[in-house]
């Protein structure tokens, strides 16, 4: 142990989430907190990666400001864990930095949030979710809360009313508060002591149905429907209908409460390669690398798509200035008006780019001090960007976008 590594009886629910700790943190999540495995089975054979390493640690990148930069320059001050770039089935670059090696879980943050309305969307395909349902048909128990009259669609694109705020750096904020209820903070006196007590005392605030806003509690109503509609903890449906028919190789696993249930929006822990496999899924259409499928090809058509009114409703929302032309679609971002790349954002540097024209997948696992970073987050999405480019013929002086 190095001696700018935390000691492991030092870390604790209080502190867990300081700079310092992340590194560590991030990778020992299961000794931090209580957990459930989402089982692997056994790897298919076939579904293993080709490896053809190239030399994209040197690609030249143009700063907006007009300074260069270069791939490896991005990975080395963006407090990078282990990144990969998949083209393909064909693994270009793969590196793990400090302790992690590649069968490491790495806490997802809200990339769990895509894994999550996956799942719903096979539950959609069984016809066990109607995404134009009321939750409360489904979750009686959100009936007497502020999400009466959301429709499953309505949550899925974070469109309900919900009164939340997701800031991460205020102590008394929703989003802290649910840090409390599942565990992961030192609960207050009088907060919620469970997530489904937490999301029960939810406030309506505006109608549902309106513009985007970005709120983790919607992912937890979603994990909490999965399990609702197939009377099964979230763990054990995920490895059934997603993580072992994907091929991987590690068991992920997800945090959970006091009660056993899941951090939907938040707690899933997985190994680099593995999270790989899933976005290269949905690259192409919910099919595996050996050609099984995992969820209907519509399902993942509209993620790219969208719905009617998607982008104005991102539009309507906070993030819109710094991502013109962006929507939010099942928990899938899109940063540009570029309906072939789809993101899997994570607080603190966690990233699944996903180019379904290039063939490009990319994951950057990270540890940055702040929960969101406007310099290393728009960073590391140029860098895939521009990754992609060149993989596509487009060599040479790449310039970022500002």
């Amino acid at each position: 142990m190095t001696a700018t590594t935390p000691k492991q009886d030092a870390i604790t629910v209080a502190n867990w989430q300081d700079s310092a700790n992340l590194r560590w943190a991030f990778l020992h999540m299961a000794e931090l907190f209580p957990t459930e495995a989402i089982r692997a089975g056994e790897p298919k054979p076939s579904v293993g990666l080709k490896h053809s390493p190239s030399s994209l640690h040197s690609l030249a990148l143009g700063l907006p400001d007009g300074t260069n930069t270069t791939v490896a320059d991005i990975l080395a001050s963006t407090n990078t864990d282990a990144w990969m770039v998949l083209k393909d089935d064909v693994v270009l670059a793969e590196q793990y930095f400090g302790s992690m090696q590649p069968s490491t879980p790495h806490l997802l943050m809200s990339v769990s949030k895509s894994i999550v309305s996956t799942v719903v969307g096979i539950l959609v395909e069984e016809g066990k979710i109607d995404p134009q349902q009321k939750i409360e048909h489904y979750i009686p128990e959100l009936s007497g809360s502020g999400y009466r009259g959301a429709s499953v669609r309505d949550i899925l694109d974070m469109r309900s009313g919900i009164k939340f705020s997701e800031d991460y750096l205020d102590p008394g904020s929703e989003v802290r508060q649910l840090d409390e209820a599942v565990g992961w903070a030192p609960r207050r006196h009088g907060n919620a002591t469970t997530l489904k007590q937490f999301l029960m005392s939810l406030e309506k605030a505006r109608d549902h149905g309106g513009p985007f806003q970005y709120r983790s509690c919607e992912t937890d109503v979603l994990g909490w429907l999965c399990e609702a509609v197939s009377g099964r903890r979230f763990a054990e449906l995920a490895s059934q209908l997603l993580w072992s028919p994907l091929g991987t190789h590690q068991d992920a696993s997800i945090a959970v409460d006091a009660e056993g249930t899941g951090m939907f929006d938040g707690g899933i822990s997985a190994s680099l390669r593995d999270v790989a496999l899933f976005g290269a899924m949905i690259r192409d259409g919910g099919v595996t690398l050996d050609g099984r499928r995992i969820v209907d090809a519509k399902w993942v058509d509209d993620i790219f798509t969208g719905g009617s009114d998607s982008q104005e409703a991102f539009a309507l929302g906070q993030e819109a200035a710094d991502m013109p032309g962006g929507k939010y679609r099942s928990q899938f971002w899109f940063l540009s008006g570029d309906r072939n790349v789809a993101y899997c954002l994570g607080i603190h540097g966690q990233m699944v780019y996903i180019n379904r024209e290039s063939g490009v997948v990319g994951v950057k696992f990270s540890s940055t001090p702040l929960p969101v970073d406007p310099i290393a987050g728009p960073a590391a999405s140029s860098m895939f960007q521009a990754i992609s480019k060149s993989l596509a013929g487009n060599a040479g002086h790449i310039v970022m976008q500002a």
